[in-house]
């Protein structure tokens, strides 16, 4: 296996568009970490596509958990030595149909606990890897639900505001970071995954698809943006 191979990360890589997002790095020539929260289910997707000799590895990591966040990153760390793409896709949709106002705090919390802190957590746990080698490539999959305007229409809060958060972390994060390191926000449309549902009209493919550029963009490329196939997009 060839040692220059680029290195990347995709948190919740177990399902949905997470999985594509794993399939077509590795199609695409990159060493690929699964990360998943349940073990049992990212050992075996990992294992079928060990199968069809695509490079995948498995590093059990909840976002949820910040101590297992430290410990994947040293696990990273100590097994590839390198890190050049982060892809933060893990995320929940608790909603349903609830008020910000009624709703049970809980789902906020939990909400704004995986969709945000967990993604601000990964990034701060991965980045000094990035900044020791001087590249990286960042894209936290967002939602255009977390663009401002959508602020003013009741439905979906606690969504809204992690993804809005989201992609406020995405823009601060840009602005911080030196070196050949970029960080962007996608948007992959509304997709037929278990979040989706059945009758959503763009296949995981696709999405993965209109995110996946962003990994391999050169030092010229876009940082702190926000995309929905491959067009810049409102905050």
């Amino acid at each position: 296996m060839s040692k220059d191979k680029k290195v990347a990360l995709v948190t919740g890589g177990n399902r949905g568009i997470g999985y594509e997002l794993v399939k077509q790095l590795a199609l695409n020539g990159f060493k690929v970490i699964l990360t998943s929260r349940d073990s049992k289910r990212g050992q075996e997707v990992t294992q079928k596509l060990k199968e069809s000799d695509l490079d995948v590895s498995f590093v059990g990591m909840d976002v949820d958990d910040q101590a297992c966040i430290r410990q994947a990153a040293i696990t990273v760390n100590e097994r590839f030595g390198r890190l050049d793409v982060l892809i933060n896709n893990a995320g929940v949709y608790l909603d349903e149909n609830e008020k910000l106002l009624t709703m049970d705090a809980s789902i906020l919390e939990k909400t704004m606990a995986t969709n945000f802190f967990g993604a601000y957590h990964v990034i701060h746990s991965f980045i000094p890897n990035m900044e020791k080698h001087g590249y990286g490539r960042i894209i936290n999959v967002s939602s255009g639900y977390g663009e401002m305007r959508e602020m003013s229409h009741q439905g979906v809060g606690a969504y809204k505001l992690s993804k809005l958060a989201l992609n406020g972390l995405t823009q601060l994060v840009a602005a911080e970071i030196k070196g050949d390191i970029k960080i962007n926000a996608v948007c992959p449309g509304w997709v037929s995954t278990d979040m989706g549902g059945p009758s959503a009209s763009r296949t995981p493919k696709q999405a993965a698809e209109s995110i996946l550029w962003l990994a391999t963009i050169g030092p010229e490329g876009p940082s702190g943006g926000f995309f929905r196939d491959g067009k810049p997009i409102d905050w």
